[in-house]
């Protein structure tokens, strides 16, 4: 034991209310004997004073009664009680835990391919599909753990608007600032799209590689073929989720003049969706409104969540040993002063 150690035995912090109430105990039930040896105590005095009713005393009655100097014979059993409080306290075993929980996962790679061509801007969706796309992305994001997510966003052109990362916080504001201004070339490059997120992913050495595609559209530009892009991903062994967003027929766009909804026709070609998620070997899904997008996204979610391995590591440290010091320091006291007059300062 260092000299700190022992210096720290004599605080007076070992026996304050606060530092008390923040231990943890072992053996709880040892503190029952807390009262229960004061009681048994005073029912002993008790017998032993039914048993002989006369105390006789060196001094007369009156000056026992007035003289605080009597009460000196109180002290070795007050001794006596703090030791025996301190061992029953030492029995009870007071300690400290510090529990660490360390969370771990091997984690897949997720790729998010979306649509911003003008036609997201249609408001079937609330306030438009390209802004319940956002919302939902960003839910699905805070709902990962461990997995490393990108972000390609596409309209006549495709562009990778964030590399594979575990910085949620900065991907969630990156998303949360995609708008239709963002790219000058119009139409919608399906095939572009997924070969730049096939060519952000190819490298990667996880366990699990998913591409979810998210548009409205048919591919009518860029210079590459959508088929031929789900092809390259597969065989990079990347699984792709498309998600054809939006209804078909009249479905409201601005307003006229008068502040009414204008109707505007809205035609989905879903062919080439569903082969990409067929050759992808991942699943096709149709988003007519914003709950069925959030509902696809959960499924998704569930699909592709990797397991969570929990590590808990506990530290314990025990103080027994200073109210033990305590009982045994109270205990030879009580021995010291019990061999001396103030045990006996009223006895013949």
């Amino acid at each position: 034991m260092s000299a700190n150690n022992f210096i720290d035995f004599f605080s007076i912090n070992w026996f304050l209310p606060d530092t008390l109430q923040n231990l943890e105990w072992e053996n709880l039930w040892a503190l029952h004997l807390l009262w229960i040896i004061p009681v048994l105590m005073l029912l002993r005095k008790f017998i032993k004073i039914l048993k002989n009713p006369v105390l006789e005393l060196s001094l007369p009655g009156t000056v026992s009664q007035n003289n605080p100097w009597t009460y000196l014979r109180l002290v070795p059993t007050c001794f006596f009680i703090l030791a025996t409080w301190m061992i029953v306290v030492a029995i009870a075993r007071p300690q400290k835990s510090n529990e660490r929980v360390e969370q771990y996962t091997e984690g897949i790679d997720i790729m998010m391919v979306m649509d911003i061509s003008e036609s997201m801007d249609l408001q079937d969706f609330k306030p438009n599909r390209l802004e319940a796309a956002k919302e939902t992305a960003i839910e699905f994001i805070n709902g990962r753990f461990g997995d490393r997510i990108g972000m390609v966003i596409f309209s006549g052109e495709a562009y990778s608007l964030a590399p594979l990362t575990t910085d949620y916080a900065l991907l969630t504001d990156l998303i949360k600032d995609i708008s239709f201004n963002m790219m000058d070339a119009k139409g919608t490059a399906i095939g572009s799209a997924l070969a730049a997120g096939t060519n952000r992913m190819r490298e990667a050495e996880s366990k699990s590689k998913v591409m979810i595609l998210l548009s409205d559209g048919e591919n009518n530009a860029g210079n590459v073929d959508p088929i031929f892009a789900a092809e390259l991903a597969a065989a990079f062994d990347i699984k792709i989720y498309s998600i054809a967003v939006g209804k078909d027929g009249m479905v409201p766009y601005g307003v006229d003049f008068f502040g009414r909804p204008q109707m505007i026709e809205s035609y989905l070609d879903e062919t080439t969706l569903r082969e990409i998620a067929k050759i992808g070997g991942g699943k096709f899904y149709r988003a007519s409104d914003d709950d069925a997008l959030e509902r696809i996204f959960d499924e998704i979610d569930t699909l592709e969540k990797a397991e969570i391995i929990e590590s808990r590591y506990k530290e314990t440290n025990d103080y027994y040993r200073v109210y033990l010091f305590w009982g045994i320091l109270f205990l030879l006291l009580w021995l010291g002063f019990k061999s001396t007059f103030f045990n006996n300062f009223l006895l013949d």
